[in-house]
């Protein structure tokens, strides 16, 4: 959830170190700092609550930090509060050892117990800081780093990207990682790590990914592998097709309002990679025809946006390829002994393909028998590289902590799966086919057609920034779109909001609607709008405004609502990728309304790498 940094070569490494840290402040943070070995051959750190301007302004924007090895890292606080005391990089005793670490260790007190025993003492309230000194206490023992690192990896529970600088090898960084992300990139003459490929981008292209329990050790230009038995492991480098300027804002004033405006391109470029001569092309990911005639049911585990995109998910697939399917939460799915076997297939979704709860609940997957496909946006990352099968969507970086581009890729994929199911398995002919996919490529055209008109989504904003609860319903499709709607506006806005299926409102939910409350209705599917327009009357009678999303050629719904916003027609099953984009330019919109941070909202990360 926070970011690593690392750099050894021939340039001043403060400057680079800062770089980076700023390039993943995304991920969320509340505290920053750096070590880097200075010309006397000592270690210096430099540490900063808040935001990275206070590290910037206590070195000079790095330049005041000789020394051109160094490590660096944001902090998003776990064990702890936020402080400089708290803040990475920590060290040992003698100010000998350094280390930064993103993750959990989870037997933290167990092993601050065993130092406690062995002398050593405490500054900080973090688990990182008795990982560092774990290292410490083996390093003295064995006088080797490998030695030291395997040891940890041995002994610390929990999931851990851990960077350490010793005294005695300048020049040179050693890692070891556990289910939390870390890639290290090579140049000339140096090398580079980063728990993110936007770091480094600037710098190198060529990465590798440190496989999970795998040791690292970075020199100039080298970077060598080593797994728990300390045998070298060959690794080939990776090439990182993303350009830098992907991950500026390009003229916009937040990187969330880019990438909704990014969505018609991402959305065609998906459907690109996977639509061949009229044809869906799954094989290419493992996902044959004989795989999915085999397949008796289907779970979809995701967190999230991922989430609601596998509840989108599930009314297509079950609409058009009549098949069972379940969508879990990840972080309930393992704690529930999951009943699975090999006639099922795991999807599990994920942008980042790290996040640990989804990564966690793959793994049960697998161990129960089930094939597994992963639906990822990172090439290379753990839950594409666990998984049996991968569809990678094309989405680029993201940026803004609150998903758009990646939901409306992963949601094309989705219905390309439900399409191609439904066609293998016999529920649709032919020229249905035909026509399904003809009907996903008119998608990119119309998502900006709504992207044109967000002028008048900004107007509404201006009236309702200040309202104290939101609240979105619907049927069907609709009411998984709700969903993400809710989350989005909750989420960079700070207003309660929830979602509800329509048809529950009258069990409970309706005693919250009041004088004033807004009611968002999402009224895409036509056999159940009558039936919407129902419940909408029901709560503006209670006192609710009511703003409705319907298609086209609905105009009747004005009669009942204050205030729609018309989507163009398409094919029932994919108006999720249209509904959703009025949703998010709200949310955006409301937030920058309430004058907060659109793109890192507080007390929440982009990629959640801890459970």
């Amino acid at each position: 959830m926070c970011g690593i940094v690392g750099y050894t070569g021939k340039k001043q490494a403060a400057p680079i170190l800062l770089d980076g840290l700023k390039k993943l402040e995304y991920r969320g943070y509340d505290s920053a700092g750096i070590a880097v070995r200075n010309a006397s051959d000592k270690i210096a750190v430099v540490k900063a609550k808040g935001r990275l301007k206070g590290l910037y302004e206590k070195t000079d924007g790095g330049r005041a930090i000789c020394g051109t090895c160094g490590i660096g890292h944001t902090r998003w606080a776990t064990h702890g509060e936020p402080s400089e005391l708290n803040a990475h990089p920590h060290y040992n005793d003698e100010r000998t050892l350094f280390g930064v670490h993103n993750g959990i260790i989870e037997n933290f007190t167990e092993l601050k117990n065993k130092l406690l025993r062995k002398g050593y003492s405490f500054y900080s309230k973090t688990d990182t800081e008795i990982a560092v000194k774990l290292v410490d206490y083996y390093y003295k023992k064995w006088n080797d780093p490998l030695d030291a690192l395997v040891s940890f990896i041995l002994r610390a529970r929990g999931s851990y990207a851990l960077a350490v600088m010793f005294d005695d090898y300048p020049g040179e960084i050693f890692v070891a990682r556990k289910d939390s992300p870390l890639i290290i990139g090579v140049g000339a003459e140096e090398t580079f790590l980063a728990s993110d490929v936007p770091a480094i981008l600037k710098y190198t292209r060529d990465v590798y990914y440190v496989g999970n329990m795998e040791i690292a050790r970075l020199r100039e230009g080298k970077a060598e592998f080593f797994d728990v038995d300390k045998n070298e492991i060959q690794k080939e480098l990776v090439h990182i097709t993303w350009d830098e300027e992907a991950a500026e804002k390009g003229g916009f004033k937040h990187f969330m309002m880019k990438e909704i405006h990014e969505q018609p391109r991402v959305v065609q470029e998906t459907l690109n990679s996977l639509v061949s001569g009229g044809s869906i092309d799954l094989a290419q990911a493992g996902l044959t025809d004989e795989v999915i005639r085999s397949c008796g049911e289907i779970r979809i585990v995701a967190c999230g946006s991922a989430y609601h995109v596998g509840m989108v998910m599930q009314y297509v697939l079950e609409d058009l390829a009549r098949i069972p399917v379940r969508v879990e939460m990840a972080s309930e799915f393992r704690y529930r002994d999951p009943i699975l076997d090999g006639h099922v297939l795991t999807v599990v979704i994920s942008q980042s393909g790290e996040t640990a709860d989804s990564l966690a609940a793959l793994r049960e997957a697998k161990s129960r028998g089930s094939a597994t496909l992963a639906i990822v946006n990172v090439v290379g990352s753990s839950i594409a590289r666990e998984a049996d099968m991968v569809i990678y969507t094309k989405a680029g970086p993201e940026i803004s902590v609150a998903t758009t581009k990646a939901y409306s890729a992963q949601l094309i994929v989705g219905y390309l799966l439900a399409v191609q199911f439904a066609f293998v398995r016999g529920k649709i002919g032919a020229e249905r086919y035909a026509a399904l996919i003809g009907e996903l490529g008119t998608l990119p055209e119309k998502i900006g057609f709504l992207l044109e008109d967000k002028e008048q989504i900004q107007k509404y904003a201006t009236h309702i920034f200040n309202n104290a609860d939101i609240f979105f319903i619907g049927r069907g499709v609709d009411y998984a779109v709700s969903m993400e709607g809710s989350l989005k506006l909750k989420e960079i806005s700070y207003i309660h909001s929830e979602a509800y299926a329509a048809g529950e409102l009258k069990h409970g939910t309706i005693s919250l609607v009041e004088q004033g409350t807004l009611v968002v209705g999402v009224l895409t599917q036509e056999r159940l709008i009558e039936k919407m327009l129902s419940n909408m009357v029901e709560v503006q009678s209670r006192g609710a405004n009511l703003l409705a999303l319907t298609s086209m050629g609905n105009y009747f719904v004005e009669e009942k609502t204050k205030y729609v916003i018309y989507l163009p027609k398409t094919e029932q099953c994919f108006t999720a990728s249209l509904a959703v984009i009025p949703l998010q330019l709200l949310a955006y919109y409301v937030s920058v309304a309430r004058g907060l941070d659109v793109d890192k909202p507080r007390n929440l990360a982009k990629s959640v790498t801890v459970e």
